[in-house]
Formats: structure tokens, sequence, C-alpha cells
């Protein structure tokens, strides 16, 4: 079975990170939810955005060298 990525894809792999961390650190207790939803769940998104384009465009990079 050979998996390809396209955008919807790559885009459900990443929510399903940025997911998983936030229940990880919701289940943790390490800090008050507000602040995780507020504050660090975002960071990720754009983190997390940030480095899926410098991916795209590394990918696209290599492709054509």
């Amino acid at each position: 079975m050979k998996f390809e990525f396209n955008l919807p894809a790559t885009v459900g792999v990443l929510i399903a990170f940025i997911a998983i961390g936030t229940i990880g650190l919701m289940s943790m207790d390490v800090m008050q939810s507000s602040t995780i939803l507020m504050m660090v769940t975002p960071a990720m998104i754009v983190f997390g955005g940030l480095c899926l384009a410098v991916g795209i465009k590394h990918g696209e990079f290599r492709a054509s060298s």
C-alpha cells in the first residue's frame, strides 16, 4: 500500500499532530487549559505551517535538481 501526500492528507496529518500535542499538554496538567488553547495551540499551528511551507519549498528544490 502506497500513501500519497496530497494537500488534504498533509493538512490532516498536521492537524492530527497538533491535536495530539494539545491533548497531551492538557492531560499532563502542566498549565491552565485556557493558556494552552489561547497561546500554545495557535503557536503550534503557526510553527507547523511555517515548517510545512519550508519543507514543501525544499522538496521542490530537491526535485528540480
